[in-house]
């Protein structure tokens, strides 16, 4: 039996045959009560640039993550199979669709299900060589927070992640940089909830957060 490619790291793509992973991953085993493309769109957006969601209209707890190139749907294959997200283990596949399609007419049956973010402004990896491939992590119960305003203080942020659901047990500015810090939450299934909820999170006029899965502990 051929290894998987996530675990064979991404060498898998360059090798003929079965072992060639495309761009679309199914997610499954999803909470089909919490789901919705835009929190996909975050979660995955950690591992690559998603381009289009979908989630199934007959089967609500499987979805259709499509990256911009195979190498991230590796990764977040690698990353986010059997992570706890909602209560549920999920699990992530490489899929037999190339692409996702959109719904020939939006108002249709499960339109509001399936969602385009080509021009999205908030992914992360559209610039060539962009620094965040060289801070892609799995899942952890810390998390990295990046453009806090200088109006925020700690107890705002901790207040705001508290809102999430989970419990925050530390918190820590970056020394030299005020716009950083370091937040770990209750557990790795929290800190998911927590990325999900809170990337984008607008906490001044023009000051969005930017979460993302740090390997660092406080």
């Amino acid at each position: 039996m051929s290894p998987h490619p996530a675990a064979m790291g991404l060498q898998g793509f360059h090798m003929a045959g079965g072992l060639q992973t495309g761009s679309v991953v199914l997610v499954s085993n999803l909470n089909e009560e919490m789901v919705t493309p835009e929190a996909l769109f975050t979660l995955f957006g950690v591992y690559g640039d998603v381009v289009r969601v979908k989630i199934l209209f007959n089967k609500k707890d499987n979805a259709l993550v499509q990256f911009a190139e195979p190498r991230q749907a590796a990764l977040a294959m690698s990353h986010l199979d059997k992570v706890k997200v909602w209560g549920k283990q999920i699990r992530v596949a490489a899929s037999k669709h190339p692409v996702v399609q959109m719904p020939k007419d939006s108002q249709s049956e499960g339109g509001n299900l399936t969602k385009d973010f080509t021009n999205s402004p908030l992914h992360r990896f559209k610039k060539k060589g962009s620094k965040n491939y060289q801070n892609i992590y799995a899942p952890s119960g810390t998390l990295h927070l990046s453009n806090i305003p200088p109006t925020a203080s700690e107890e705002d942020l901790k207040e705001a992640f508290a809102q999430t659901g989970g419990e925050v047990k530390h918190f820590k500015f970056f020394p030299k940089d005020r716009k950083m810090a370091l937040i770990e939450m209750g557990s790795i299934e929290e800190s998911v909830t927590a990325l999900i909820e809170m990337h984008n999170y607008q906490l001044g006029d023009s000051s969005h957060l930017r979460v993302s899965f740090s390997k660092s502990t406080i």
